[in-house]
C-alpha cells in the first residue's frame, strides 16, 4: 500500500484521519457570524485572510448534538470551488499513514457511516479516516468519495 500523508485531528472524542490532499490549511478561526436559514450543522461564517468562509460544526455535520466547540481550531478545505472551515475539537500532528478500506462489519453510528472512507493504523490502533466533504454536506448526505490505493 502506498502511504500518504494524513492529519490527525479529534472529532468528538475520536481520532480522525484527514488526508492531506484536502486540506488547504489549519487555522484558529475568529469571530463566527451567525447565518438565518441555513442547516444546522452550519454554524455561519466567518472572515478568513479576505475572504468568507462557511464555518461547518464537525459534530452537527456527523448527526451528533451540536457541541458548541469551545476551542476554534478548523480544518480548512475547498469543495467545488468553495472555501469550508470544518471545526474540529482538536489538531494532533501529520504523519504519513497507508489507508485500508473500512475492515466489513465495522459499526459505525450516525454520521460517522457517511463520513467514514477508510482507516489507518497509528501504533497498533485502527483510526477513522473521514471525507470532508461529507461534513460539509451535512448529517446523512454524504457519501465518501476518497479512493483507497
Amino acid at each position: 500500500m502506498n502511504e500518504r500523508l494524513f492529519l490527525i485531528a479529534t472529532i468528538a472524542g475520536r481520532g480522525v484521519a484527514i488526508d492531506s490532499a484536502q486540506v488547504e490549511s489549519v487555522v484558529d478561526i475568529g469571530r463566527v457570524t451567525p447565518t438565518p436559514r441555513v442547516a444546522p450543522h452550519i454554524r455561519g461564517l466567518a472572515a478568513l485572510r479576505s475572504r468568507v468562509v462557511t464555518v461547518i460544526d464537525a459534530h452537527a455535520a456527523l448527526g451528533l448534538r451540536a457541541a458548541g466547540i469551545v476551542g476554534d481550531r478548523a480544518v480548512i478545505t475547498v469543495i467545488d470551488g468553495h472555501h469550508y472551515a470544518v471545526l474540529v475539537d482538536a489538531l494532533e500532528d501529520v504523519a504519513p499513514f497507508a489507508v485500508a478500506p473500512l475492515t466489513p462489519g465495522i459499526a459505525l453510528d450516525n454520521g460517522w457511516r457517511s463520513a467514514g472512507c477508510g482507516e489507518v493504523e497509528r501504533d497498533g490502533e485502527p483510526i477513522l479516516a473521514i471525507d470532508l466533504a461529507a461534513l460539509v454536506a451535512g448529517p446523512g448526505v454524504g457519501a465518501a468519495t476518497m479512493t483507497v490505493n
